[in-house]
């Protein structure tokens, strides 16, 4: 799974990046005049290039959340593909996310069903069960941005270590005094919930913008990406006195 991280993510930002050529080539043809397809009768105006600008708010965005995603799913893999895990062999964080997921905290329960979540959470405990089902709330919710991923790094149990050259671009200003992803974000969510048109999203904006605009938000979610695949690899989802290596850990889980 930690494999396939950098190999999805380069795939789905290809996809991007092809489009935006696509914008390029009608760009570069509408400062010869209107543009049009070949063999097509029919012109392609000012407006319809402005909605096709827009969508790649709504590929980037799609970029981040898959991104982040995939990121969370592979943290849990590796946690229940590692052999028999207990509660106590998790990190704190995940212990946590654990404790969260079997108590059923993030969602709206009466206080019949909390107390038989609580019930179901403690038997698991005083049995000694070994956990089969992990999962991270990815939260977020139509609203993932530089902040948001950090937020969710620290909760999974890391810091989240950003080159000075990407922050510097995911936080430069893009559009209306925001960042990249905060751009992103926003723009996504006023295109999804109908707050903007898509023509009037693209108001005064360029092929080159949407460039800049997907190269910081790529370069920070590769990143990103390394920042999840270093704390895979480092065993840092479980607890320090399990971790490989950690001779302690080792002698309890493999008494002689």
């Amino acid at each position: 799974m930690v494999a396939e991280l950098s190999r999805a993510f380069e795939e789905r930002q290809a996809e991007v990046s092809t489009y935006i050529e696509f914008l390029q080539s009608l760009e570069q043809a509408s400062r010869s005049g209107i543009p049009k397809l070949e063999n097509v009768d029919h012109s392609i105006s000012t407006d319809q290039q402005k909605i096709l600008y827009s969508s790649v708010y709504l590929q980037l965005y799609n970029l981040v959340e898959s991104t982040i995603t995939r990121c969370l799913e592979a943290v849990t893999n590796a946690a229940t593909n590692s052999g028999t895990l207990y509660a106590k062999d998790l990190s704190e964080s995940l212990r946590s996310e654990w404790v969260k997921g079997m108590a059923r905290t993030n969602k709206e329960l009466s206080s019949d069903n909390r107390f038989l979540a609580a019930m179901e959470l403690c038997e698991h405990l005083i049995s000694n069960r070994p956990i089969t089902v992990l999962s991270i709330t990815k939260g977020g919710g139509g609203n993932w941005d530089d902040t948001n991923i950090e937020n969710t790094t620290l909760r999974v149990g890391f810091n989240l270590n950003i080159s000075d050259d990407v922050k510097q671009g995911i936080r430069r200003h893009y559009r209306d005094g925001m960042g990249a992803l905060s751009a992103v974000k926003t723009y996504r969510n006023k295109l999804a919930h109908g707050k903007i048109s898509f023509v009037e999203c693209a108001n005064e904006v360029t092929v080159s913008d949407l460039q800049k605009l997907k190269d910081n938000t790529t370069a920070y979610l590769r990143e990103v990406i390394d920042n999840f695949i270093a704390y895979i690899e480092g065993f840092e989802y479980l607890a320090p006195d399990r971790r490989p290596g950690n001779t302690i850990g080792e002698q309890e889980l493999n008494p002689t």
